[in-house]
């Protein structure tokens, strides 16, 4: 089965990147046919400034494959390395409905959170679709809230195959349901967007200070306390086995115990789950020249798919 997935470099990567997308894209790639991407197109919606970009690529890389990305075993590269993704992405744009891209709640989203509006903040979907079908996926794991964009890329693809013919194959969104949604300490979905994040990679002492700035409630120590509602308790279920949900659960019904020991018990479990990924971060994040030939090799890998497709679409179209 062919999966295909993309982290947008628009910052570090943090918790929501590690369980929305990264801990799956490891795990498929055991028994998949997988390509990865780092988005550098999509991140040109927010980053202005180019050395900045090019430090969160090689960041945003040597991160993934500290955590696990294996170059052997996926197609492992960067999306501005493939050009014909953009000459997709005008081909598609003239069969994509306006009305389609003005229902996607992530850029009504961005804007109501300062960004200001674009046309590639607009027509982000379009690209999007176009980074997915080229490749011809089964699966594409995304968050909960990334589902609509898949949707968008299906209706695009049903769209274009009915014009023409049957050339995309229709691709179906991977969800894992307990981890649709990860909190920041805000209680806002965790985003770099919202500056909200707790990362991965942060030193000890960032860390503990994000997370003893989560926010949470006024109950007082003595009482009672709702796990269902506290976004410490949902960060924690995330690195806690399921005897420690239940003793935890138990700690928050029986009272007793403030937030602030709760919040350590966490930034412990976030602590010691990375600890052991960070020397071989250190390697990657010193060896530029790895990261790059890595990035590359895979791009040639992905172009031998990509340029495949293109050329079946433009001979569809009549350009060739």
């Amino acid at each position: 089965m062919r999966v295909l997935s993309g982290i947008q470099p628009s910052g570090k990567l943090h918790l929501g990147n590690y369980f929305g997308a990264i801990k799956q894209h490891i795990e498929l790639q055991e028994k998949n046919d997988c390509y990865y991407f780092i988005a550098d197109y999509h991140a040109l919606t927010t980053v202005r400034d180019g050395d900045q970009l090019r430090k969160n690529i090689h960041d945003a890389a040597a991160d993934y494959l500290a955590l696990g990305l294996d170059p052997d075993k996926t197609v492992f590269f960067k999306q501005s390395d493939i050009p014909e993704v953009p000459e997709l992405t005008w081909i598609l744009s003239n069969i994509t409905p306006l009305g389609l891209l003005e229902r996607c709640h992530s850029y009504k989203d961005k804007i109501a959170h300062g960004i200001k509006p674009h046309l590639g903040l607009f027509s982000y979907p379009v690209l999007m679709a176009s980074d997915i079908l080229i490749y011809q996926p089964d699966i594409v794991p995304v968050g909960k809230d990334q589902k609509q964009h898949i949707e968008v890329t299906r209706d695009i693809a049903i769209k274009f195959n009915e014009a023409y013919a049957e050339v995309f194959k229709i691709p179906e969104p991977h969800i894992l349901p307990h981890f649709a949604v990860i909190p920041g300490i805000d209680g806002q979905k965790m985003s770099k967007t919202y500056k909200n994040t707790i990362d991965i990679f942060c030193d000890e002492n960032e860390l503990k200070k994000r997370v003893m700035s989560i926010k949470t409630d006024s109950t007082p120590v003595a009482e009672p306390k709702d796990p269902s509602t506290c976004n410490v308790f949902a960060l924690y279920v995330l690195f806690a086995a399921p005897e420690e949900k239940k003793q935890m659960e138990e700690t928050y019904q029986n009272g007793g115990t403030g937030y602030k020991d709760i919040k350590e018990a966490l930034f412990h479990k976030i602590r010691d789950r990375f600890a052991p990924y960070y020397e071989k971060r250190k390697e990657f994040h010193a060896d530029r020249t790895l990261v790059e030939n890595i990035l590359r090799s895979g791009a040639r890998r992905a172009r031998e798919t990509a340029g495949k497709t293109l050329r079946e679409v433009k001979k569809t179209v009549g350009v060739i």
